[in-house]
């Protein structure tokens, strides 16, 4: 039986504040021996908020529209959740359950994943205080969606990109300024429409410069696509690729950030094997020669100390 008009106690206070909008009210109600209606009145008065909106903490769907994110939520449970370990948490509202996202949780998870995602929809503030690299990320997401379109390509653009091509003098770079395009959306649609023309190459064999490096640096960490990156260094995005992963054997950026973390180009590159030849550096080119040279000799003497000895037995 209910405790019916029994005085609520410290205990009993603290117990309901500690557990909205963790547990379900039916379960709280049971523990403190009263009605569901009396926790909702006790909640209210007791400014609790809605039991969904008590907490540092919204759903996974008002993250999504926060973002600016629409449709796709069965994609984003595999490539945000499981591929990178995403949290999600649940809530509990009388028999239902709410997949819930701690905000202090999420942007930890977007600064690792910062060149995962896209914040050219993400209205600012709209989660509250944002942290400093949000502003930086968000002019350059808006940068990349107002300068390369994402609509379907149209009769017209194909035949201008077939006729740029003919003409045997621009580079992906190039094309890619011409047609407000990425590299890559050029690329997928010269294999689309079975062009057998090709983009000219850049020239890549430019020597980089150390101020080059550390604007690389900063642009990677500031969360810049390739595209972006290749247009404030005018290079091409297939050479920063190229550079990038001779660096740090990806060219998976999120990854790369985590490697440089708070340091500078070169800081927290991955241990290279000598199956990785050509990521090796020229000092590490000449110690592994010398070692080999050594090997070499080693093994030579060692048949020869065999030889001898099955000669003179």
């Amino acid at each position: 039986m209910m405790g019916k008009g029994r005085n609520w106690t410290q205990e009993d206070y603290q117990y309901l504040k500690d557990n909205y909008g963790i547990i379900s009210i039916p379960t709280i109600a049971k523990k403190l021996n009263r009605s569901t209606n009396a926790i909702n009145i006790k909640a209210r008065r007791l400014n609790l908020g809605q039991f969904l909106e008590s907490g540092d903490y919204i759903t996974w769907n008002q993250l999504l529209i926060a973002l600016g994110i629409t449709g796709g939520t069965g994609y984003k449970t595999t490539s945000w959740i499981r591929n990178r370990n995403f949290s999600i948490r649940y809530k509990r509202v009388d028999r239902c359950k709410f997949k819930v996202v701690y905000i202090e949780e999420f942007w930890k998870w977007a600064e690792l994943n910062i060149a995962f995602l896209n914040f050219s929809n993400f209205e600012e503030n709209a989660l509250g205080a944002e942290p400093d690299w949000v502003k930086a990320k968000r002019k350059y997401d808006c940068e990349k969606k107002f300068k390369y379109k994402n609509t379907p390509w149209t009769k017209t653009e194909d035949c201008k990109l077939e006729k740029l091509l003919k003409d045997f003098k621009y580079t992906y770079s190039d094309l890619s300024k011409l047609l407000n395009r990425t590299n890559g959306a050029i690329q997928r649609r010269i294999c689309d429409l079975n062009l057998k023309e090709r983009p000219i190459k850049a020239d890549n064999h430019t020597k980089w410069t150390t101020e080059e490096y550390d604007m690389l640096c900063v642009m990677i960490k500031a969360g810049m696509n390739y595209e972006l990156m290749s247009e404030h260094l005018n290079k091409s995005s297939k050479a920063i690729r190229g550079r990038i992963y001779s660096m740090y054997l990806t060219e998976n950026l999120d990854k790369v950030i985590s490697y440089i973390g708070n340091g500078s180009w070169g800081d927290g590159r991955p241990e290279r094997k000598v199956g990785q030849w050509n990521c090796l550096s020229i000092e590490e080119k000449s110690m592994v020669k010398a070692a080999i040279i050594k090997l070499t000799a080693l093994l030579l003497h060692g048949r020869e100390l065999v030889n001898n000895e099955k000669y003179f037995n």
